[in-house]
């Protein structure tokens, strides 16, 4: 008998218990079964409370280094952003195949656990090789990548550091690929694993090496602290990978009653495995390629109006990409994984009541409402969270964190401008990134158009002009806060217009069937 859509639904974050983990908790007050069933890692809020961790101990990690490097020498904090440079070009990787996780890996209704896991080993085998290839052409043109994202004053001094970063592409190939596969398979403690290794030797090791209090009579470095958080990085991806391996081992998940006969199939990786992966992933890769070069073009204007400048931006982009932005980024998570999930089991009913039509059936807004409640729900949980901390540092905060951070007034002053003229436009870059994943997570093409609209009707337009016009330090930001302060809103804009489009067509029966079968 094929359930209803409503009802295949009702519960979509919930698998059966292996056959070797079904607790007898019989003797267990009601109220305890309630919290434990309510903090599963299979339930929204249980994933968000293991997102939230794994997203605060790297943040927290990445503002303390730049203190670190601060109390080394103020004028190199700006070399530390060379690891951001890098992630950013390596987020076009990133951002490629391991995003098709949430439709692909996350789709539960209609796969197998063991196909999900082949795709999963097969998603990290590839990022992997992409982040080795990466890292090597990195070392082979540190010196072009210094000349473009390092400021003239400190680019002799920052080459090793460039050349230490660089495998920092492998490492977050490997985080990122563990990290989403995880996530799509209801292992949120897998993440949560990865940052708490990264933090706790990171801690240590900065400790002892470059902190104040540092064991020896030795001099700390700025590349002493990059080289122990490339070596942290590694460690921790390593030990994520390890854990998942071992955990996923041990589980012997009950028959699916539509795929039992698959159940004993390979989860090796597989040439087929990322056939499949590479559909949505395509699309992926390209919206974060577009993305991506733009910041990229924009930022190498930024750099060269000087070390102030530039400085003032990395230390903007710690706070505000740092701790403040945590909550936005583990709710999004969480969205995605749960929005895959339903909208996996509504493929699934489709797969079994529509054979000849081009066309998905007209369903009910009830329907619709459910498949986009997490994002719904984040959003909401975004909004109590994003502007009282958005007030609160625009009022009292800024300055004194960007000077804590750069040990520098003018940096300082300068950041603390940049916070009041443009943080509130991250509020609605909270409500519009929970809002995205409703198209990310079933409608990855989507997702597509409304970044190249947002990125080529808004961005790229502004890009040229910061290129066109003469800037110097004083009368830059009024042109960059309009590129990123405003992008930001209009990307809001432009997602409310295709998530309302994606609801309309859904609901209107208009749906086209195109990319619901990708296997």
């Amino acid at each position: 008998m094929v359930p209803k859509n409503d009802d295949v639904l009702a519960n979509p974050g919930s698998d059966p218990l292996p056959n070797n983990s079904s607790p007898n908790t019989g003797n267990l007050p009601r109220t305890w079964k309630k919290l434990r069933s309510i903090c599963s890692r299979k339930t929204y809020f249980g994933a968000l409370v293991f997102n939230v961790a794994a997203f605060f101990l790297p943040a927290l990690y990445s503002t303390l280094s730049k203190l670190w490097v601060a109390n080394i020498d103020p004028s190199r904090v700006v070399t530390t952003d060379v690891y951001t440079y890098i992630g950013v070009v390596a987020e076009v990787l990133n951002e490629g195949l391991p995003r098709a996780s949430w439709l692909i890996i996350g789709d539960k209704a209609s796969r197998s656990y063991h196909q999900r896991l082949q795709l999963s080993h097969t998603l990290i085998v590839v990022q992997s090789a992409l982040g080795l290839l990466m890292s090597i052409i990195f070392i082979a043109a540190a010196s072009t990548f210094a000349k473009g994202f390092v400021p003239v004053e400190v680019r002799a001094a920052s080459l090793a550091y460039v050349r230490i970063g660089a495998f920092s592409a492998l490492s977050s190939a490997l985080e990122v690929a563990v990290s989403t596969a995880t996530r799509a398979l209801d292992h949120p403690d897998v993440p949560l694993v990865i940052s708490c290794v990264k933090f706790a030797v990171n801690i240590i090791l900065d400790l002892l090496i470059i902190s104040r209090f540092h064991v020896g009579s030795f001099t700390p470095t700025v590349n002493m602290q990059g080289g122990i958080q490339l070596a942290c990085n590694m460690t921790s991806s390593i030990a994520g990978l390890c854990y998942f391996l071992y955990t996923t081992r041990k589980r012997t998940p009950l028959p699916e009653s539509t795929h039992a006969h698959e159940d004993t199939h390979s989860t090796r990786p597989s040439f087929l495995a990322l056939k499949i992966l590479a559909r949505p992933g395509v699309l992926t890769l390209a919206e974060s390629a577009v993305r991506n070069a733009l910041y990229l073009w924009l930022v190498h204007g930024i750099v060269a109006l000087g070390s102030n400048y530039s400085t003032a931006w990395g230390v903007f982009n710690t706070i505000r990409w740092g701790l403040i932005m945590v909550p936005v980024q583990a709710l999004e998570a969480t969205s995605l994984t749960f929005i895959g999930h339903r909208w996996g089991a509504y493929r699934r009913s489709l797969s079994t009541t529509t054979t000849t039509s081009t066309l998905t059936p007209a369903i009910p807004l009830k329907t619709t409402l459910s498949i986009t409640r997490p994002a719904l729900t984040s959003t909401a949980i975004a909004l109590a969270v994003e502007i009282p901390l958005c007030l609160f540092l625009a009022f009292l905060g800024a300055r004194p964190f960007a000077h804590y951070l750069s040990n520098s007034d003018a940096v300082a002053a300068i950041t603390a401008h940049m916070w009041r003229s443009i943080d509130w436009c991250y509020v609605f870059y909270a409500v519009s990134t929970q809002l995205a994943t409703i198209l990310l997570a079933t409608r990855p093409r989507w997702y597509l158009y409304q970044s190249l609209a947002s990125n080529l009707l808004y961005v790229f337009p502004w890009a040229v002009v910061c290129q066109v016009v003469r800037l110097d330090e004083g009368d830059a930001w009024t042109y960059h806060s309009l590129v990123f302060g405003g992008s930001l809103v209009f990307s809001f804009f432009d997602v409310l217009v295709f998530v309302g489009l994606w609801a309309w067509r859904l609901r209107g029966g208009e749906m086209r069937l195109e990319g619901f079968r990708e296997s």
